[in-house]
């Protein structure tokens, strides 16, 4: 079989991987241009660390000098930006449900003088949780908003009854609270979600991209060709097939790594080394899942469509945005299977918190165990590689 062809051997089929590779639309959008595109567009719209002055509203039933200056304090607030003033709760509902702001502070009618009376008058704000990021932070501004106005106006009566300041601020914060945030004083949001955000996307488009890459071989019949160029030696035809998307995968994700930590300024309180280390190591964990998922399912269409579930699912259950230990047990297991989850915590550990090594060295090890798993599939891919039937 593998007479017939003049060029073999593991240069030959590296070569013959990266015209490819230079001559399909196809790879330079998925290896370049999205990955490169995701990765600026995050960064430029997090540029700021925080959505700052959100579109919100105000409606004030009352009119009193009390709702008023809760109106200009919560206006003074960093995360709000008071668009409009409204009469009624239905025409903010209406400005909420257009898009034009995000949320609501309502105050009630007869609220200074039910408050000066000893009766309790309710506050209501409403968020449109929808937009989950600048709702949140407008929540938090308008419940702030409120337990100060809370607290203002009790040790205003308390003190009109003779008690002084000094009597009162103890019984209105029992407590002191000093908030010392490790690893990210900023509170940056741009932090925490591109180093997250960006990775996860490079491993949806190398799981993608490999799987492609071996099942268009076989869709297009010329399986049989790469195994005669690698002489019949299965291990050969998948190493030089694939190391050339492996080598610009490493430099793709150690410029990824160099645009976030050194020209964004992103914190790196561990060491450059095991960072970098876990980068080259995760774009091998990456094509080793991918050929993986390739072995189970030795088919284009269906390869693609499990790497694509799996990569976009990544974005949930690899723990970015809810706690692993939150999610119900089944759920749970699936963040444990994807290389993401231990890029991520490597991250956690060696950028953000500075750790010993000795810490991470489970989660290296989690990336040699994805880079092992696929040869326990490789006869499945050698036989649907000489078989080259591709089924729809």
């Amino acid at each position: 079989m593998c007479d017939n062809y003049e060029k073999r051997g593991f240069g030959a089929i590296a070569l013959r991987s990266l015209r490819q590779i230079v001559h399909r639309p196809i790879y330079w959008l998925g290896i370049f241009i999205l990955p490169l595109f995701i990765m600026f567009l995050l960064c430029d719209m997090m540029q700021e660390g925080l959505p700052i002055k959100v579109p919100a509203a105000i409606v004030d039933k009352d009119g009193s000098s009390l709702s008023r200056e809760i109106s200009n304090n919560l206006a003074g607030m960093q995360m709000v930006d008071v668009a409009d003033t409204y009469d009624s709760y239905t025409g903010a509902r209406h400005a909420m449900q257009k898009g034009e702001i995000y949320g609501f502070f309502m105050i009630p009618e007869d609220f200074q003088r039910d408050l000066l009376s000893g009766r309790k008058p309710v506050i209501t704000f409403y968020t449109n949780m929808t937009y989950f990021v600048p709702a949140s932070l407008l929540f938090k501004t308008f419940k702030a908003s409120a337990l100060y106005t809370k607290a203002g106006v009790t040790m205003t009566v308390l003190e009109s009854v003779g008690a002084s300041a000094i009597q009162v601020t103890p019984l209105l914060l029992p407590v002191n609270v000093s908030e010392r945030g490790i690893g990210n004083p900023w509170l940056n949001y741009g932090i925490y979600l591109c180093n997250s955000f960006i990775p996860c996307t490079l491993q949806l488009m190398i799981m993608l991209i490999t799987c492609f890459s071996l099942g268009q071989e076989i869709k297009y019949g010329t399986s049989r060709k790469l195994l005669g160029m690698a002489d019949g030696s299965i291990l050969k035809a998948l190493t030089a097939k694939l190391l050339p998307q492996t080598v610009i995968w490493t430099v793709i994700a150690i410029f990824m790594e160099s645009w976030l930590f050194k020209w964004n300024h992103f914190p790196m309180h561990g060491s450059w080394f095991w960072m970098t280390l876990s980068e080259m190591m995760f774009v091998l964990a990456c094509q080793g899942f991918a050929l993986f998922i390739f072995g189970i399912f030795p088919n284009l269409r269906l390869s693609l469509s499990v790497s694509a579930l799996l990569g976009i699912l990544s974005f949930s259950i690899a723990a970015f945005s809810f706690p692993v230990e939150s999610m119900y047990g089944a759920i749970e297991i699936f963040s444990y299977i994807l290389p993401i989850r231990y890029n991520f915590l490597i991250y956690i550990d060696q950028a953000l918190n500075g750790r010993e090594i000795f810490y991470s060295r489970i989660w290296y090890v989690a990336y040699i165990i994805f880079m092992l798993v696929p040869f326990l599939l490789i006869p499945r891919v050698k036989k649907a590689m000489q078989k080259g039937v591709y089924v729809p």
